[in-house]
């Protein structure tokens, strides 16, 4: 008899897979510093509205990436119990909701909220900025 606590399959696949892509993070992280780099380079030597499109793409896929990698840690860092299978019935589902905000209190999860928090707001703020098309005057 194994000792320790039992999880479903379906647990157990997705925490595999939240920490496969939190191992990722560094990673993604380094590419959304590259993107933004670029996009600023543009920014800098092209002064109309409609240059850097592409870049400013780049770099808010590249934050997305960011952000679900963190995501990731945040929930394998709560631990399995923040897991819910996707039949489970809603009291399950809600099990797994408050224990993941309980969860979000404790120092070993915290400081992944805190990087959550930290890169929505960067992406926000870039998709708030960025206009994809120039104002028209009317």
């Amino acid at each position: 008899m194994p000792l320790g606590r039992r999880m479903s399959k379906d647990v157990a696949e997705a925490l595999e897979a939240d920490r496969v892509l939190a191992e990722n993070y560094r990673d993604r992280l380094g590419e959304a510093t590259a993107a933004e780099a670029a996009l600023r380079a543009v920014q800098e030597a092209d002064s109309t509205d409609a240059g850097g499109r592409a870049e400013a793409v780049a770099f808010d896929r590249a934050l997305t990436a960011a952000l679900e990698a963190a995501l990731a840690a945040e929930r394998v860092a709560a631990g399995p119990k923040v897991y819910a299978p996707a039949a489970a019935d809603a009291g399950t589902r809600r099990a797994a909701e408050i224990a993941f905000r309980r969860a979000k209190a404790r120092p070993a999860v915290q400081p992944w909220t805190d990087e959550v928090d930290r890169l929505r707001t960067v992406r926000e703020a870039h998709r708030l900025s960025f206009r994809d098309v120039p104002a028209v005057a009317g």
